[in-house]
């Protein structure tokens, strides 16, 4: 199971928020390229990067940036937030990125499958919810389908990777929706990645357990409540079990 630090780009900063909510922010760092580097340094073997401008204005903001980032880690770079058309696709790969995060334009068939017919594997989907719903748009809006519902139409529709999402946990340090992983794995037969929540080494250990391809990790690493380390000895660990 991968461990993906997670660093979120506002305005030029690495922040954190809760549930999304841009009223609700704490910075961590004003170098997010500093930043990246000290999580690759401590061992991170990926980084999850979202452009919180891009995901809220449906344009991407901090393609600069980013690519400052990709340059100077070793470690792959996944990166969503406001990736809306192919251009967007084209010029985040060009800025570095190992992996484009698709949100709200994977809804739209022609997208998705234009996406995937040009970069396959290199596509993950995000899936994040709002009281079981496909929250939309920075999360500001919700669709009026299931999340579960989407994870299958999505998967049939060639979706290589989800990383899925509950809004309500973001943030929060209530520990993952384990419940919800159980039902994208019972509809997808895609590898997902579990966001949202991860507050201990417990947490991670459940995820793995529960089937999660890899974990986000966003503020219990930025509040010292878990070390990067410590993540990935307990999976180690678990892996060395099995």
């Amino acid at each position: 199971m991968t461990i993906y630090p997670a660093i979120d780009l506002l305005e030029d900063r690495a922040v954190r928020l809760r549930q999304g909510d841009p009223s609700r922010l704490t910075r961590f760092g004003d170098d997010p390229v500093a930043v990246a580097r000290g999580w690759v340094d401590q061992g991170a073997a990926w980084l999850h990067v979202v452009d919180l401008d891009g995901a809220l204005s449906g344009v991407p903001r901090h393609l600069a940036l980013i690519e400052r980032i990709c340059r100077s880690v070793a470690a792959p770079v996944q990166v969503g937030g406001g990736l809306r058309t192919l251009s967007d696709l084209d010029a985040v790969f060009e800025a570095g990125a190992a992996r484009a995060i698709l949100g709200t334009a994977a809804l739209d068939a022609a997208v998705l499958g234009a996406a995937l017919d040009r970069f396959g594997h290199r596509i993950a989907v995000a899936l994040d919810a709002r009281d079981g719903l496909v929250a939309i748009r920075g999360w500001r809006d919700t669709a009026s389908m299931a999340v579960v519902d989407a994870a299958a139409a999505l998967a049939g529709a060639g979706a290589p990777r989800f990383i899925y999402t509950n809004v309500a946990r973001d943030g929060m340090l209530t520990g993952p929706d384990l419940d919800g992983l159980a039902s994208l794995r019972a509809a997808v037969r895609a590898p997902v990645v579990l966001s949202g929540g991860i507050a201990s080494a417990a947490d991670v250990v459940a995820a793995a357990r529960a089937g999660a391809e890899g974990v986000v990790i966003g503020r219990a690493l930025y509040d010292g409540r878990l070390s990067l380390g410590e993540a990935l000895r307990v999976v180690e660990g678990y892996a060395s079990a099995r």
